[in-house]
Parts: C-alpha cells; structure tokens; sequence
C-alpha cells in the first residue's frame, strides 16, 4: 500500500480574528435605551407639570371675575372663594372676616339691594390682597 501524503504549501494555519461588533451593538442599545429612557422621563414631567390644577389660581380668577351686579349671588361666591385666601395671614384673615361681616346684610334674604360704595370698596381692597 502507498502513502500518499501531499504537502501543501499554500495553506496557512487558522488565524483568530478580533471582532468587536458584539460590543458596537451593545453599546448603541445602551445608549438607544438611555435616550429613550430620557425622552420619556422629560414627557412625563412635562406632562405632570401641565396636568397640575392649582386652586389658589383658580379661586382667586373666580373672585376677580365675579359680576357685583347681582349682590346676592356676589356675596355668596366672594364667601366661597375668598374662605381659601383666609388663612394665609392674620392680615387676610381680618379683612375676610370683615368682609364676611360686611356681606351678611346680602344674603339670607329673598331680594337684597345693591352694593353701597363702602362694601364695594372692602370688596376691591381684598381682591387687591390676593396673592397666587
């Protein structure tokens, strides 16, 4: 029997190859992800800084809008919305209980007449007063 055995001379041995895609992809998912995480974090604050209500803003538009025309309605609501700007001072809270004081003759009554100059005066000091 004959060995046939060839030498080859042109074939070289395996070579290892460095190869860093692997790490190129994990690195753009990395920073995709923190991008993304970042967009979402500035859509929900931006969001939860639209979505807030704020009473005090609210009330003190309703008390600067309201209509002295009808005195008894009037009377009611400057009640209503000034009772939240009471308590921000002793200063706010004598004045809301001197209004308070100056509108009772306004209400509880079928028909009351209109405002005379001195409660509309208290009325505009204490819309004045407010503060947001």
């Amino acid at each position: 029997m004959q060995e046939s055995v060839i030498k080859l001379h042109d074939i070289k041995p395996l070579m290892e190859v460095s190869d860093y895609s692997l790490y190129y992809l994990i690195a753009l998912s990395v920073g995709v992800f923190v991008l993304i995480l970042g967009f979402v974090y500035l859509l929900w604050r931006y969001l939860k800084r639209k979505k807030r209500y704020n009473k005090r803003k609210d009330y003190a538009q309703k008390l600067i809008e309201i209509d002295l025309s009808k005195t008894k309605d009037a009377a009611y609501a400057l009640t209503h919305y000034g009772a939240l700007f009471a308590d921000d001072s002793t200063r706010h809270k004598e004045m809301y209980e001197n209004l308070t004081h100056r509108l009772s003759p306004y209400k509880y009554k079928k028909e009351v007449e209109k405002f005379d100059d001195e409660v509309v005066g208290y009325i505009e000091l204490y819309k004045g007063m407010l503060d947001v």
